[in-house]
C-alpha cells in the first residue's frame, strides 16, 4: 500500500476505535444518575485514564431570568460565588456580617436619595455616599482576599473558573481524585453559605468589563443593540453583562434575593466525570449537597416574542472594521428540526470546505470570513440563526449581504449533494467524539443535556437526530426560515478615524 493509503488506514483504524469507546452503551456502563431528596441531580462518569476529576454545577438559570431593572444581576452572582463563605475568607464572620448589613443599610440611604426625581438633596446625596463607602471600608477589614480561589489551587485545582450566559450559569474546575471529598464540601458550601462580601467593589468589576467589552468594542455595541432589536418582547433582548443603570443601582440584598430564588437544589445539576467510583463518590455527594436546603421552585415562564413581519436594521457607524451581520428566528432546542438546523449550520460554516468560506472567502475574495449558526443569543429559548461576513478591504457590507442571500438561496431551490449530506452526518459523530475526550469536555456535556433534557442519553441521541435529516428537511427549513420579514440586519460602516480624512470603506 502506498504511505497515503497507509494513513488513511490507520486514521480509520483509530476513529473506529475511539467511536467503540464512546458509544451509549460504553458510557451506559459507566455513568450513575441520581436525584437527592432536596431535589439536586448528581451525574458521575466512571473514567479511570488518571487519577484526576474534573467536575461540571450547571445551575438553570442565566441573564434571562435577571429581574426587570436588575439586569446583569445573574452574572453578578457568579462572581459572588468565589468570595468564600461564612467560614472561608473571613476573619471575624460575626463582626463582618454585622458591618455588611450596616452596608446595605447606608446603600439603601443613599440610593433612596440619590434617585430622587423630586427634591433630590445634592449635598445629602454626598453625605450619604460618603458614609455608604465608609461602611464598605469597615466591613473590608474582615476580609481574607482569594481565600476560596487559593484553598483550591493549593489542593491541586486547576481550571477554575465560571461562566453565566443568557441560559445557565456554569461553574467548574479539576482537581486531583484524592480531594474529591475536599472538593464536594468546598462546592457544596458556597452555595449553602455564601457571603456577598466586596459586593460593591466587585460591582466595580463588572461595570468595567461592560466598558470594555461593549462600550469602547464596535462589535460589542453592534450587538447589543442588534440583539435588542431582533427581540422586542422575550427577555433575549436584555444584555447578559446588564445595563449601565442598572449595574450602578443593585445591591448586595438583590443578588442575596436572586440566589435564593433560582440557587435551589432542582435548579442545580452536578456532573463529576473522572478516576472516581460511583459507589465511592455518591455517597460523598449526598453527604455534603443534600445538606442544601429546597426550597420552591422558581417561575419559569418568560415573555413569549411575537412573529417578526419586517425586517429590522440596525447601522453603526464606527472607525473600525466592518461587519455584517444577519439573523432570523427560529424555535428552541426542543423543535423537532433542532437537528435540521445543525446541519445547516455545518453545511454553511464547517471549515474550509464550507459553503459560505468556499463562496466568499475562495471563490469571490470579498471577505476575509464568513459563516452561519444558531444559538444567537442562546438556544434554551427560541433564538436566532445567524450569518456574517467580515469584509475585505475595498468591500463594503451590502456586497456581503448579497452574497450571503445567494448562498440561502440555493439552499433553498437546489437539494444539497449526497456528499455534502454524508459529510455533515459524518462531522457530527466525530465532533461528539472530539467533545468527550477529556473530563472537562465530557461533564460539561453531561451536565448540559441532564440540564435540558432530563436525561444525559440525549446527547448520543442529537446525533441520531442529524442522521435522520435528509435533503428536503434542508429545502424545507431553509425556505421557513430565511424570509427577509423574519430578518434583521446589523451592520458596522467604517468611517476615518476622528481627525482624519478618508472615504470609508
Amino acid at each position: 500500500m502506498t504511505s497515503r493509503v497507509v494513513k488513511c488506514f490507520f486514521i480509520f483504524l483509530t476513529l473506529s476505535a475511539m467511536a467503540a469507546s464512546q458509544d451509549l452503551a460504553s458510557f451506559e456502563k459507566r455513568i450513575t444518575v441520581k436525584t437527592l431528596p432536596n431535589g439536586l441531580t448528581a451525574v458521575i462518569c466512571e473514567r479511570p485514564e488518571a487519577p484526576v476529576f474534573s467536575f461540571f454545577t450547571q445551575v438553570d438559570a442565566g441573564s434571562v431570568q435577571d429581574p426587570l431593572e436588575k439586569t446583569g444581576l445573574a452574572h453578578m452572582f457568579e462572581h459572588m460565588a468565589f468570595k468564600g463563605t461564612d467560614t472561608i475568607g473571613t476573619r471575624d464572620y460575626g463582626k463582618e456580617k454585622a458591618a455588611l448589613e450596616k452596608v446595605e443599610q447606608a446603600y439603601a440611604a443613599y440610593l433612596y436619595e440619590r434617585d430622587k426625581r423630586v427634591g433630590r438633596d445634592n449635598s445629602k446625596v454626598q453625605e450619604l455616599e460618603k458614609a455608604w463607602k465608609d461602611a464598605i471600608k469597615d466591613a473590608n477589614q474582615y476580609v481574607i482576599p482569594n481565600a476560596f480561589p487559593k484553598l483550591i489551587e493549593g489542593n491541586g485545582g486547576e481550571g477554575l473558573n465560571a461562566s453565566t450566559s443568557n441560559d445557565e450559569t456554569v461553574y467548574f474546575y479539576s482537581f486531583p481524585v484524592n480531594r474529591l471529598e475536599l472538593w464536594a464540601y468546598l462546592e457544596s458550601q458556597r452555595f449553602m453559605h455564601p457571603v456577598m462580601r466586596q459586593f460593591y467593589d466587585e460591582r466595580n468589576v463588572v461595570i468595567e468589563e461592560r466598558r470594555m467589552r461593549v462600550d469602547s468594542n464596535p462589535i460589542g455595541r453592534l450587538l447589543e443593540q442588534f440583539t435588542t432589536a431582533a427581540f422586542q418582547a422575550h427577555q433575549y433582548h436584555r444584555p447578559g453583562i446588564g445595563w449601565i443603570s442598572d449595574l450602578n443601582s443593585f445591591s448586595a440584598t438583590d443578588a442575596q434575593h436572586f440566589f435564593d430564588t433560582y440557587y435551589i437544589p432542582s435548579n442545580m445539576v452536578v456532573a463529576v466525570a473522572g478516576d472516581v467510583k460511583a459507589a465511592e463518590a455518591m455517597p460523598v455527594i449526598e453527604k455534603y449537597f443534600g445538606q442544601i436546603p429546597s426550597r420552591r421552585a422558581p417561575d419559569e415562564r418568560t415573555t413569549t416574542e411575537p412573529p417578526q413581519n419586517s425586517e429590522r436594521r440596525v447601522v453603526t457607524q464606527e472607525p473600525a472594521q466592518p461587519l455584517y451581520l444577519e439573523g432570523y428566528h427560529r424555535p428552541d432546542y426542543r423543535d423537532p428540526d433542532d437537528a435540521v438546523y445543525d446541519a445547516i449550520q455545518d453545511l454553511m460554516s464547517n471549515g474550509r470546505t464550507s459553503r459560505l468560506y468556499r463562496a466568499l472567502v475562495r471563490d469571490k475574495k470579498i471577505a476575509s470570513f464568513s459563516a452561519g449558526f444558531s444559538g444567537l443569543p442562546g438556544n434554551k429559548y427560541p433564538h436566532l440563526f445567524a450569518f456574517y461576513a467580515v469584509p475585505l478591504p475595498g468591500h463594503k457590507p451590502d456586497e456581503m449581504a448579497a452574497a450571503i442571500h445567494e448562498e440561502i438561496d440555493r439552499l433553498k431551490k437546489e437539494d444539497i449533494t449526497d456528499e455534502e449530506l454524508k459529510m455533515i452526518k459524518t462531522r457530527a459523530k466525530a465532533n461528539l467524539i472530539r467533545g468527550l475526550a477529556d473530563n472537562e469536555g465530557l461533564a460539561a456535556q453531561l451536565a448540559l443535556y441532564q440540564t435540558r433534557y432530563g436525561d444525559w442519553r440525549e446527547l448520543f441521541r442529537s446525533v441520531d437526530r442529524i442522521d435522520k435529516v435528509t435533503k428536503a428537511d434542508i429545502r424545507r427549513v431553509a425556505n421557513k426560515t430565511f424570509v427577509s420579514t423574519n430578518r434583521t440586519v446589523g451592520i458596522i460602516e467604517s468611517t476615518a478615524p476622528a481627525g482624519q480624512t478618508g472615504g470609508a470603506q
